[in-house]
């Protein structure tokens, strides 16, 4: 893991409520971004958009845009470990994301969190919701994120 990204139980969450700070979730795929933010009491995970990537230094802008206005105080990617707890085929190409994803982010701390089965937790809500093929393809994404960022509140609020 790159020497930028810490671990989750080391994100001071007494100091991100003092800043009155968010965090932020990204699920990094080939194809798009889902991005979700925490409430201010870092309790509660909530939508904010998917982007579409392109390969290009734009990705990293649309990112950039689609959180201005907030107050970030970490952000956290979902890693794509397997079942067995190594990393996935995909870690490699979301560490290249998030290495040049930090140069839009400085100054804020970067964590991660399994991500094992996001996608199908998220996908069966959405076929439980009855949401069209074409509808959940919309949604599926910035679900996702929501869904790790929420996982890895849980588990800051409990440590």
């Amino acid at each position: 893991m790159k020497n930028f990204i810490c671990e989750l139980k080391n994100i001071d969450i007494k100091k991100l409520l003092a800043d009155n700070s968010v965090i932020v979730g990204l699920d990094v795929g080939d194809k798009t971004v889902g991005i979700s933010v925490s409430d201010r009491r870092i309790k509660i995970a909530s939508g904010v958009t998917t982007i579409s990537r392109n390969g290009s230094k734009r990705d990293f802008l649309k990112v950039k845009e689609s959180l201005n206005g907030y107050k970030i105080g970490c952000i956290i990617f979902g890693w794509p470990v397997q079942m067995n707890g190594q990393p996935g085929s995909q870690c490699e190409k979301i560490l290249e994301f998030i290495e040049e994803l930090k140069n839009y982010f400085e100054d804020i701390p970067f964590s991660y969190w399994d991500e094992r089965l996001s996608t199908c937790a998220v996908t069966n809500v959405l076929l439980q919701a009855d949401l069209s093929r074409k509808k959940r393809r919309k949604v599926v994404d910035k679900s996702a994120s929501i869904y790790i960022l929420q996982g890895a509140l849980d588990f800051l609020n409990r440590n």
